[in-house]
């Protein structure tokens, strides 16, 4: 048997966009559902869950967030969002709401599939089981197992996002470096730097408030991995110094 084919529901209501995205992803080798607006994509999702999703932000019916608010509740398929708000708030509403990347209009059909291609990558390797890597590294109270895609801090286990945990996952596994954004989305997220590093920005922030909420911070252990921001450069997960012995 061969490799499935992937199904993209492109969810676009500009109908000339939709058909020449559709007609370029066909010959690309995705299988194409379409739909014109959020009632009809919700629809679809439910008659039969797609691999990748492509949002349009602005949406009759329903918008672009609360289609995929919506989906959130009930589903983990990879949602691309297509934007044509320049504004930066709006494309961190769309991470914050559950997306995991987005296109701003304008943009190139070769952006689109690097986009699309990288997260179906992601998905697949979430899917798998993990492969010669080490299983569980343990850093002070921090203790994250690979192969069953949990962390536990302090004893407790900490919910997180899928990308979350991918993010925590890297870092864990290379403490102390240093990493810019662009390696970072390169590296966990799977597709080169195309001009855009909020994304990172935004994970790195949810990934700190669910180690504060679940305990994890210096004034409760001496030995607490801290994720730094280095100034001009990028982030490091870093652990603290032993204190040192009293004589």
């Amino acid at each position: 048997m061969g490799t499935p084919v992937p199904t993209v529901l492109l969810v676009e209501d500009e109908a000339a966009l939709r058909e020449a995205l559709a007609f370029s992803l066909a010959r690309h080798g995705y299988q194409v559902r379409t739909a014109a607006d959020g009632p009809a994509a919700l629809e679809s999702v439910r008659a039969g869950p797609p691999d990748i999703i492509i949002l349009d932000v602005m949406l009759p019916g329903l918008d672009g967030f609360e289609v995929c608010r919506l989906l959130r509740r009930e589903s983990t398929v990879p949602i691309i969002m297509l934007t044509a708000r320049t504004d930066e708030v709006d494309r961190v509403v769309g991470l914050e709401i559950g997306a995991d990347d987005y296109v701003t209009k304008p943009f190139s059909t070769r952006e689109l599939l690097a986009r699309i291609k990288a997260l179906l990558r992601r998905q697949q390797m979430v899917q798998q089981p993990p492969a010669a890597q080490s299983e569980v590294v343990r850093l002070g109270a921090l203790v994250v197992d690979m192969a069953e895609r949990r962390a536990l801090c302090c004893g407790q286990e900490l919910r997180l996002k899928p990308r979350v945990f991918d993010l925590l996952a890297f870092l864990v596994q290379h403490p102390n470096r240093v990493f810019t954004r662009e390696q970072l989305l390169q590296r966990v997220w799977g597709y080169e730097y195309t001009g855009g590093t909020r994304t990172v920005d935004v994970h790195v922030r949810w990934l700190r408030a669910v180690l504060a909420q679940h305990g994890c911070h210096p004034a409760q252990s001496g030995r607490l991995p801290q994720i730094e921001t280095v100034r001009g450069v990028g982030y490091r997960l870093s652990m603290p110094r032993e204190p040192a012995a009293i004589p």
